[in-house]
């Protein structure tokens, strides 16, 4: 089918006109309609004004006054949805932008993908063991990964355990974010217990030094003040999520009082994934008409006229916050890739701020197949994504990643030296491996290095 043409009505059902690709096929549309139905009904789970406020964050860090954290799981499950794995994914989030912030001394936006993030793309539309072939496993909002036709069938009441799971998850985040479990002057709350196991590591030993400091800085300043510094006490925590299940989507898009436009209320930071961004798809159809802040996933077979059209379409009006083009290319690929794509949006003069995904382009398989990245082929691309903006006059604004705060291991390398072996000691993920929390805190010391060297 052919893109919109430009000035068509958009409509949150215009995309069912497009080609939708990474489609889940349901065997039973009228429960689907009741299900959407429901959903269309239920209360949004964030609000338009939170997003407003995230897109004014973003267009601070498209200028390079503020940077953007984004991560969590690959793809979340139903099943763990519970206080220990959000707290824990939340630490990491939190110690994580402790050193950003300390470091680069500006801003540092929390997006987790989290509340959300349960339907992912795949290679196929099927799986096929030992010759049995079923339907491919596409999130736990779609079907479940047991490999049987009960457990593939794709389920439409899963959408609304999606949407709970989702709506729990925001609630107990937010009741966190606002009480003293985000208070500056005690984090921590935000240790984690296997920290009790590396405290021999360089990271550890900085991270600790690190909060010191922190400490005997609020102290220093509340004694000259006479008061206590009370906005210190809570943060941000925004949601991000690939709007990969378009029906879902839909259902949680609606317009708001007293504001134009639609925003889709099911997330902040909707973004648009490699597989799905088809200037001729239903997925940028959707996306053209939503007023969130919205994400695009770009690698290295995009073009950079190809960008341009896309820009023009997703972001028309050039406004400030707007679009977060997040690159992802591989290590071996970006030297190559990303310079002319950052040439195309200088030349369009538009703005946009750029994300990396060092994660996506660098997964790899062992002998055994099982997949995993290499945490130093990680930071390769990290490290040359700052040179090649920095070179570009361009700014690199943010980061991508896929990590938990569960001591896994899915990823080899790092300060502990994980190997193939090692691997099937604690690999939990059933889609895309992560990093662990030792391995994201280096992370984040790497990235707090660049930022610090280019002030």
């Amino acid at each position: 089918m052919n893109q919109v043409p430009a000035g068509t009505p958009w409509s949150p059902t215009s995309w069912r006109q497009m080609t939708a690709a990474q489609q889940p096929v349901y065997d039973d549309p009228p429960a689907l309609d009741q299900v959407v139905q429901k959903l269309t009904s239920l209360p949004p789970l964030v609000t338009s004004w939170e997003i407003d406020k995230l897109r004014l964050q973003l267009a601070e860090a498209a200028e390079g006054r503020a940077f953007l954290l984004q991560g969590g799981d690959c793809s979340e499950s139903l099943d763990d949805c519970g206080t220990e794995s959000i707290v824990r994914n939340l630490k990491v989030l939190m110690q994580m932008s402790l050193i950003l912030a300390f470091s680069s001394m500006k801003r540092v936006i929390r997006v987790g993908r989290f509340a959300g993030q349960y339907a992912k793309p795949r290679s196929s539309d099927t799986e096929t063991r030992d010759g049995v072939t079923l339907p491919v496993y596409r999130g736990d909002i779609v079907n479940r990964s047991g490999f049987n036709p009960t457990d593939r069938r794709a389920d439409p009441e899963l959408l609304l355990r999606g949407y709970e799971r989702a709506a729990l998850t925001l609630n107990f985040i937010r009741a966190l974010c606002s009480g003293g479990f985000a208070d500056l002057h005690h984090p921590e709350n935000w240790e984690l217990g296997i920290m009790s196991e590396t405290q021999d590591s360089p990271q550890f030993q900085r991270y600790g030094e690190m909060v010191r400091r922190i400490g005997d800085s609020l102290r220093f300043m509340e004694a000259v003040q006479g008061l206590a510094i009370s906005q210190l006490n809570s943060v941000d925590v925004f949601t991000s999520h690939e709007g990969l299940h378009l029906i879902y989507e839909q259902a949680q898009t609606r317009p708001v009082p007293r504001r134009t436009g639609y925003f889709n209320l099911s997330t902040h930071l909707p973004w648009i994934g490699e597989r799905t961004r088809q200037l001729d798809g239903a997925h940028v159809e959707y996306f053209r008409g939503i007023k969130n802040p919205i994400g695009v996933k770009v690698g290295a077979s995009m073009q950079g006229d190809e960008l341009l059209r896309l820009m023009d379409v997703l972001h028309p009006d050039n406004e400030p916050g707007r679009l977060t083009l997040i690159h992802r290319f591989g290590a071996d690929k970006i030297g190559a890739a990303l310079p002319r794509l950052i040439e195309a949006v200088q030349r369009s003069g538009k703005t946009v701020l750029w994300c990396c995904d060092p994660m996506h382009g660098n997964t790899i398989s062992t002998a055994d197949g099982v997949k995993t990245r290499n945490y130093d082929t990680i930071v390769r691309e990290i490290t040359e994504a700052f040179a090649i903006h920095r070179g570009a006059g361009s700014i690199l604004g943010g980061i991508h990643l896929e990590l938990t705060g569960d001591n896994v291991t899915e990823c080899v390398g790092g300060a502990r030296g994980l190997t193939a072996t090692d691997l099937g000691r604690a690999y939990k993920s059933v889609v895309d491996p992560r990093l662990n929390h030792e391995q994201a805190m280096e992370i984040a010391f790497l990235v707090a290095d660049q930022l610090a060297a280019a002030q």
